[in-house]
């Protein structure tokens, strides 16, 4: 079998695919994430999931290569990570008492061949007060996760519900569409 990698340095994404039990390595992708003037979120995780797993796999020859990005959406705009305190309280402001759509599209590629799938996962934010996204900013520093939140810890608080098929996307790899294509590509996934 076909070495297997993950075109990610996130560890979020590390734990996730480690829950199959497969041997893999992690190779950080080279990879401009700006959106496109006018792309919708959905596209651009789509672009970027590929072109991450493309990329590592031109360096790569043979191996599979699984490349991945969530992008939340709120109201057609894409938003990122947001890489400081401020930008956090602002976006978990801009999404309280909204539904964000968070497109998680997974590319699995080898020579040129790809496989690949998105899943998408409705979040309804309650109403947040000031004080609650400082008190949770702080607390877990999601400087580093679209939308601002980690759902796999205190960000769960923030929720009214929570609508998908699979509750690994949202922390930023679906494992149910990844094993399908795992099991395409011919690896044994129990």
């Amino acid at each position: 079998m076909s070495a297997l990698l993950l075109a990610s340095t996130s560890r979020y994404r590390r734990d996730l695919l480690q829950r199959l039990g497969l041997p893999f390595d992690c190779a950080r992708p080279d990879v401009d994430e700006t959106p496109r003037a006018g792309e919708a979120p959905a596209a651009l995780a789509v672009r970027l999931a590929a072109a991450k797993a493309a990329e590592v796999a031109a360096r790569h020859p043979g191996a599979w290569v699984i490349g991945s990005d969530q992008v939340a959406d709120l109201d057609d705009l894409p938003l990122g990570k947001p890489g400081t305190v401020d930008a956090a309280c602002a976006q978990l402001a801009a999404m309280s008492g909204k539904t964000v759509r968070f497109h998680t599209a997974i590319s699995l590629t080898r020579d040129g061949d790809e496989l690949a799938a998105v899943d998408v996962t409705a979040v309804r934010f309650r109403v947040l007060k000031q004080d609650e996204i400082a008190r949770y900013v702080a607390a877990e520093q999601p400087l580093d996760c679209a939308g601002s939140f980690k759902c796999e810890g205190l960000g769960i608080s923030l929720f009214e519900a929570i609508d998908n098929r699979d509750p690994t996307a949202l922390v930023g790899l679906p494992l149910i569409a990844l094993c399908g294509l795992l099991r395409k590509a011919g690896f044994a996934v129990p």
